[in-house]
């Protein structure tokens, strides 16, 4: 009863769980098979492009997210933290596969839950079924916004823009691998016009250019 009670508590940081009855998230805790991992930091949980087979659930601990251009020219890193579920979009639908890889930035611990599970949860608890179409729902409702937003006018505002659209969590720490020849390429202006954007972003303390990166402390404060 003791294990039941401790996943009980886990399993109620998660919006695919929220408003289960407590006898139902019993019943869950005692008749699903969880696994429990622990992985130490620089450990990789899941690779780009793998397919998606279980739920992650990040209990504890931080992971850094790796996003990739398709020809390559560009790589963005983001820091996320518990609770976190890995991708559950790719979990269902045409593409079954992980489109980042994570890995363990501290050492942390995660739940994983395998496909058929998830679908056995969701035939037999209508709040979890619920729950899961709202989580489906609510990202590609997000995703057809995208469209109809305030297009940027200055060439500042642009390059926040195209930085947030690839980003997972639009906040948070973020380092942007990419050359300014590469962003003139991918933003149709030119080099100069870019380096004078970017450090005027710099001058606001809003990132650090490196060679060849572009640091985010806070991208919150960038989307400001």
């Amino acid at each position: 009863m003791g294990y039941e009670l401790q996943l009980f508590d886990q399993l109620l940081q998660f919006p695919l769980f929220q408003g289960m009855s407590r006898d139902n998230l019993v019943r869950v805790a005692g008749h699903t098979r969880f696994d429990f991992l622990k992985l130490a930091a620089q450990r990789v949980i899941v690779n780009n492009d793998a397919p998606c087979t279980h739920l992650y659930f990040l209990l504890s601990g931080m992971i850094t997210a790796e996003s990739q251009a398709d020809n390559h020219s560009y790589t963005l890193t983001e820091q996320l933290s518990a609770p976190y579920i890995l991708q559950p979009e790719s979990i269902f639908g045409y593409h079954q596969r992980y489109t980042h890889t994570f890995y363990a930035q501290t050492p942390v611990s995660l739940l994983r839950l395998e496909r058929q599970e998830v679908v056995r949860l969701s035939e037999q608890f209508q709040v979890f079924r619920i729950n899961l179409l709202n989580l489906f729902a609510t990202r590609t409702q997000k995703l057809s916004r995208e469209l109809w937003h305030h297009y940027p006018h200055t060439l500042d505002e642009r390059i926040v823009r195209f930085i947030a659209q690839r980003c997972i969590h639009p906040a948070g720490p973020k380092t942007f691998y990419i050359l300014m020849k590469q962003l003139a390429l991918e933003l149709g202006d030119s080099r100069l016009d870019i380096s004078n954007a970017l450090n005027r972003l710099q001058d606001k303390g809003l990132l650090a250019l490196y060679r060849g990166r572009i640091v985010i402390p806070q991208m919150e404060r960038l989307l400001m």
